[in-house]
């Protein structure tokens, strides 16, 4: 790949040496020429490496559609379809920090990690989901504000109003289909929205002529145009009814109406939204304002035709600790779905019987929920843990090549968390000159991103996780950030938040000094500059070689080994947090089982629930077996367990180096009992004991009877036969 560099009219320091040393021979071809004007005066160059063919990388993002232009306009290059063009951001990411005028040499590891990752081969592609949207849309709202709605959308769209109460008017000629009431349910996606709505209201807008007859003649003023009756105004005069009898549209006696219908687009304009999530479905669009309506309207009018988004997830069901025999369990990505596209199938019939289904019409690609997966059931496919892992070691690994020491990961979204990223570069270019719109201390300067910080694009913050930011820190970096800005749900927040005190409280755990995973929270330039200005914290000395698997598990047991392997404090067991109500499992990927012997009577119900093969038994004996590493903790066996014996204990358990979470241990163990005919065991002391106390005093288990309780299913079949006359209604 040949990568062209430019200084951006030398404001950027760039050390073309330093980077293809960095970058070894094979990713630095290009890099011997640091161009000034690459976009202006040097295009000349651009042109002649799109001619060759090669696959060509543009550190600039400023100039990317003007690149773009220009290479669909040089004879002999190939379109973008045959070749793409990539682009990458080393001019407010790296060039434009206050430490790049002072330290030139300081920002170029960074910048040599940025090309680097950008090098890449693209993900594979995954499967796709298709909307078909034929331009029906509906919108709700009051007359005024639906018709100003319409004529903004009526040329590309076919239109129909749902009017919500009365006021306002409609126009005299019928152009549009028309509907008032209220909407009792609303649900679906772009090109499939289901909408019911109920209708109070005495006149019958389809019978409706807007004759205005009924205008005039209320004495109250209770009907306006909207050609609804306010009945807190209306003292039931029925003047109304009298002059509207030909037509018939007014009825005060009629029942409510209630319809329904299906529509590819909706535009809600009332005050309070109909849908109230943070990420609403696509094809939906809340508009309260003027200035929400006309956005709303540019968007809707494009959402003609057929479209398609990524299937941003995996499942396995096999893997999934939600649900097993009807008893729920772990629901952590039930919870954090700000799209309510995850539903529970705990008691649905089938082939796979519980689990979850995620409705991928709903899903926005946050990737929250396979954040939160603690057995790694849901995982993020685009792009796969796997390929990201490789990007993150990538960086970190180019910077420290280059020489950079304790490398920051930010991880920010490609929308709002980048132009913050963006806004800061260009903040601290200028020094202490005005920023429009940035509000800051009288001649005070931002210093923009330090050096060792490397930003990294997600499609979504909440899509990277605990794998991820444990392997980022065996391989090399000091910590790992996330960016978060109002683009995030609050529930993201908690979300990530608990999953970084999990692996904080391992790091620390493990004696790594300082404060590795933090979440910042930022809404501006000012605000992201002082938070990036924390300490280092301390990483590993060597670092990793894995890369990591699809499978989170394994990636977390790669991470934590290597951790563990370079820890400065060895210790046997690390405590994790929980949630408050361990019913629903722990916020801990990793625990073990507490077993109150006194109430167990190893009735094994938690081997068959447990969806992790965490817990199992002995044929040959009594006992209850437990393989940490499996543990998920997702509290299906405590919910299970009939006598409420069990207890989730959140912790990683590292005695023996680590070896002993990953071998069966016996929780429990009781004698069994012996038959007392044969002596062969069968059951446990504490079963049979107690069944006998219970049913000692029943009249149908009293002499033989009783005695036959004690003997083991052969030797119970044989006495049944020798002695017939001995046999009750409870030995059949």
């Amino acid at each position: 790949m040949k990568t062209l560099i430019c200084n951006c009219n030398q404001t950027i320091p760039l050390d073309p040496a330093a980077l293809k040393s960095a970058l070894g021979p094979t990713a630095s071809d290009g890099l011997e020429t640091v161009h000034t004007l690459l976009c202006r005066r040097e295009a000349a160059a651009f042109q002649r490496a799109a001619k060759s063919g090669e696959d060509l990388l543009i550190a600039c993002t400023q100039e990317q559609r003007l690149f773009l232009e220009l290479n669909a306009e040089t004879e002999g290059a190939p379109g973008v379809q045959e070749r793409p063009i990539r682009f990458v951001n080393i001019r407010e990411t790296a060039g434009w920090s206050r430490e790049a005028k002072s330290q030139a040499a300081s920002v170029q590891p960074k910048i040599a990690a940025l090309i680097a990752a950008a090098q890449r081969a693209d993900p594979e592609p995954v499967a796709t989901v298709t909307y078909r949207s034929a331009g029906r849309c509906l919108v709700i709202g009051s007359a005024d504000a639906a018709g100003r709605a319409a004529r903004l959308l009526q040329d590309k769209l076919d239109v129909s109003l749902l009017l919500t109460g009365p006021g306002g008017s409609l126009p005299q000629q019928r152009e549009l289909p028309v509907a008032a009431g209220r909407v009792t349910a609303l649900t679906g996606w772009l090109g499939a929205f289901d909408v019911s709505w109920e209708s109070a209201n005495p006149i019958d807008l389809d019978l409706c002529t807007r004759c205005n007859a009924c205008v005039e003649a209320c004495p109250e003023g209770a009907i306006d145009l909207s050609y609804q009756v306010d009945l807190s105004r209306c003292k039931s005069h029925r003047d109304c009814v009298r002059v509207c009898e030909a037509a018939g549209a007014i009825d005060f006696q009629r029942a409510p109406l209630a319809a329904s219908e299906r529509y590819d687009l909706v535009l809600d304009l009332s005050p309070q939204p109909l849908i109230a999530l943070h990420q609403p479905p696509q094809g939906y669009f809340h508009a309260p304002d003027e200035a929400a309506l006309v956005d709303a309207a540019l968007k809707l009018r494009e959402l003609v035709g057929e479209f398609e988004k990524p299937k941003f997830f995996h499942y396995k069901h096999k893997l999934c600790a939600h649900s097993r025999n009807e008893r729920e369990g772990c629901t952590a990505c039930i919870d954090v779905c700000s799209a309510q596209a995850i539903t529970s199938r705990r008691t649905e019939d089938g082939p796979e019987k519980g689990g979850i289904a995620v409705n991928p019409n709903l899903c926005v690609g946050c990737g929250a929920c396979t954040t939160v997966c603690p057995s790694g059931a849901l995982g993020y496919a685009t792009p796969t843990p796997a390929y990201q892992g490789q990007r993150l070691r990538s960086l970190v690994t180019t910077y420290r090549k280059a020489g950079g020491q304790d490398a920051v990961l930010l991880l920010h979204s490609q929308q709002a968390g980048a132009q913050l990223v963006d806004a800061l570069g260009r903040a601290a270019r200028v020094g202490d000159k005005p920023v429009p719109g940035l509000a800051r201390p009288s001649g005070s300067a931002l210093r923009g991103l330090p050096a060792r910080v490397i930003p990294v694009d997600l499609w979504h913050t909440a899509s990277v996780g605990l794998d991820l930011w444990l392997a980022a820190i065996a391989h090399g970096a000091s910590q790992v950030w996330v960016l978060m800005t109002d683009e995030e749900a609050p529930d993201y927040r908690a979300a990530v938040s608990a999953q970084m005190a999990v692996g904080q409280a391992i790091l620390n755990g493990l004696g790594y000094r300082g404060q590795h995973l933090r979440l910042v929270e930022a809404h501006d330039a000012l605000a992201l500059d002082a938070a990036l200005q924390a300490a280092p914290a301390q990483t590993v000395e060597r670092p990793a070689g894995f890369a990591v698997q699809a499978d989170k598990r394994a990636t977390l047991e790669l991470a934590i080994d290597h951790l563990l392997a370079q820890a400065p404090r060895q210790t046997e067991s690390i405590a994790l947090p929980a949630l408050a109500n361990p019913k629903r499992g722990s916020a801990s990927p990793f625990g073990s089982l507490g077993v109150d012997t006194d109430k167990c009577t190893m009735c094994l119900s938690c081997v068959g629930a447990c969806p992790e093969s965490a817990l199992g038994d002995n044929p040959e004996r009594p006992q209850l077996k437990f393989t940490e590493k499996n543990c998920v903790q997702c509290g299906l066996c405590v919910v299970t367990c009939p006598e409420g014996a069990l207890a989730l204990e959140p912790r990683l358990w590292l005695a023996d180096g680590g070896k002993a979470r990953k071998q069966a241990r016996v929780l429990h163990e009781v004698p069994p009992w012996a038959c007392v005919k044969c002596g062969k065991p069968f059951g446990t002391q504490k079963a049979i004991e107690g069944m006998l106390t219970k049913l000692a005093g029943h009249s149908m288990f009293q002499g033989a009877a009783l005695e036959r309780l004690k003997m083991c299913g052969d030797c119970r079949v044989i006495d049944l036969h020798t002695n017939p006359n001995e046999v009750r209604i409870t030995d059949l």
